[in-house]
């Protein structure tokens, strides 16, 4: 059980936590030269990308675990304090634009709010109450995702305890072995990069292990929930002129389409990727194909199967 008091107070000692250990292969950081500087650099970010592998099984469930919350209505909250908040912040803002979801589908949170996007406002995250109180429109139809690199983060640690208490679903992020910073959850990972060669900047291979993780895990839930097209972003959301080319480049190779074909029949279907797709496969007006996604959950690859008799 967390202290809340405990963390949160003036001289605790979190020198036993991997975060904040000293990395003996930086111990002459000051004297490196910049080439041995990026080499150094090079040898230990190895380590974000290996560190995923023992979590593939983990990774998998956390995937299905959010496809299945927001095929039920619900929503997915990161939560997290720093670079921490920040990261969780980055990744349910690019949700929209990439998948074209509802801004309210993937959230983020992080202590301070928006300001603390752009100044630092760590002495925030050491308010557990705060986010307790964050949690206020979490239902238990929801997932919530604590990201705490050293896994002590009371804000974190508070909005994990309130979700869980309302039903929601609840992960929890950390580099940090679990008997060194325990979180009661639905699902722990812990992601074991080592200490970072300037000693507790968990900005470093914790952050890049962290960006990581949330790039699998929206990403493989939008993938299951349709929004892609074998490699294709089906669901792009045509909002400027690099994504306009981008929804019309799908069209031109998975249709196939000129441009000029690709051009008109995006614009009729409303900008609408899936729905041009399926006009261009079936010949069918934007009108039918939109009704055929609506009746397998916009879900393109069975909609083209009911078209073509292979279901």
């Amino acid at each position: 059980m967390f202290d809340r008091g405990l963390l949160a107070g003036q001289g605790v000692d979190r020198g036993h936590l991997l975060t904040e250990q000293p990395n003996p292969h930086s111990t002459d950081l000051d004297l490196l030269s910049p080439l041995a500087f990026v080499d150094l650099c090079q040898a230990e970010d190895l380590q974000a990308v290996q560190a995923l592998a023992p979590l593939r099984e983990d990774l998998a469930r956390a995937i299905a675990l959010v496809a299945q919350v927001l095929t039920g209505g619900g929503r997915l909250f990161y939560v997290g304090a720093g670079t921490s908040g920040r990261l969780g912040v980055l990744d349910a803002a690019e949700c929209p634009p990439t998948f074209c979801t509802p801004p309210d589908w993937v959230q983020g949170i992080i202590a301070g709010g928006t300001p603390a996007l752009v100044r630092s406002s760590e002495a925030l995250e050491d308010r557990y109450e705060d986010g307790e109180q964050a949690m206020a429109g979490v239902t238990a139809q929801d997932a919530v995702l604590g990201i705490a690199a050293g896994g002590t983060t009371p804000y974190v640690l508070g909005a994990v305890a309130a979700a869980r208490a309302k039903g929601a679903k609840t992960l929890f992020l950390a580099c940090v072995p679990r008997e060194q910073a325990p979180c009661d959850c639905d699902l722990d990972l812990r992601p074991l990069v080592g200490p970072e060669i300037l000693t507790g900047s968990t900005r470093l291979k914790a952050g890049t292990v962290t960006k990581l993780i949330l790039n699998r895990i929206s990403t493989g839930a939008m993938v299951a929930l349709g929004k892609v097209y074998g490699n294709r972003m089906v669901d792009v959301a045509v909002t400027n002129a690099k994504l306009r080319d981008r929804a019309e480049r799908v069209l031109m190779d998975l249709g196939p389409a000129s441009r000029d074909m690709a051009a008109q029949t995006l614009q009729a279907a409303g900008d609408r990727v899936k729905v041009a797709l399926l006009m261009i496969w079936t010949g069918r007006s934007r009108g039918e194909c939109e009704a055929a996604l609506a009746a397998v959950g916009g879900n393109l690859r069975p909609a083209r199967q009911r078209y073509s008799g292979s279901e």
